[in-house]
């Protein structure tokens, strides 16, 4: 069984990922893999529906490419066809749009279950229980209180205080991991523009070199 200091960690660090990233943008790639799975619910309309529009998509082409005064049998033909096929996409879609909004709620449920909710029972469940002790006399008696909250025993850190510490470390690791990816980009960003300086001036100082000779000939 894994270590509880190292589970409370990792739920740290996925709570802090999925707040990072957000909900829509989480909700979004889980319909998507959702809709390719072969035994989704939704999986066959969400493949109808890309046909019919592709579909509308061509019929609406060649109904703007087809004269109303020149061809107007053709034209009313397509114009009818586009008109059924559209209704019909409209209508599928408004079934899409429920079930995806039933989609969303589910997996809203279940990743707040399985972030939040897990550490709301994990700081329950395991109040009284000692993350690991601190040495006797190592802080004053209201630092131990306060490592100890809510219910653990005194001298030692609860599971709360483990929790507090672990978003902290995490949130600072993840502030330098973003600082640093920023400048990273930045300085290549300069270094591109710096090449492109470098270039420019090459070409100029050649293009003043070649017409300098063209005077010292003439």
């Amino acid at each position: 069984m894994p270590s509880l200091l190292l589970v409370v960690f990792v739920l740290q660090v996925v709570i802090h990922l999925v707040n990072t990233v957000g909900a829509p943008v989480i909700n979004e790639f889980l319909w998507m893999l959702w809709n390719k799975l072969p035994y989704s619910s939704t999986s066959s309309d969400v493949r109808l529906q890309t046909k019919r529009r592709r579909e509308l998509v061509g019929l609406k082409q060649e109904l703007s490419a087809t004269s109303a005064q020149d061809q107007f049998a053709k034209w009313a033909r397509l114009d009818r066809q586009y008109s059924r096929m559209q209704a019909e996409y409209d209508t599928k879609a408004n079934d899409l749009k429920d079930n995806r909004a039933s989609f969303d709620r589910i997996a809203s449920f279940l990743r707040w279950g399985g972030t939040n909710g897990l550490r709301f029972f994990l700081q329950f469940w395991f109040a009284k229980r000692p993350m690991f002790w601190i040495p006797r006399g190592w802080a004053p008696w209201y630092v131990e209180w306060i490592l100890a909250f809510a219910r653990a025993p005194r001298g030692s850190v609860s599971i709360q205080m483990w929790f507090v510490a672990c978003a902290t470390v995490v949130q600072l690791v993840g502030q330098a991991v973003a600082a640093g990816v920023v400048l990273v980009g930045e300085r290549q960003q300069g270094m591109g523009q710096r090449r492109e300086k470098v270039a420019m001036g090459a070409g100029q100082g050649g293009r003043d070199r070649g017409k300098g000779d063209e005077k010292k000939e003439l």
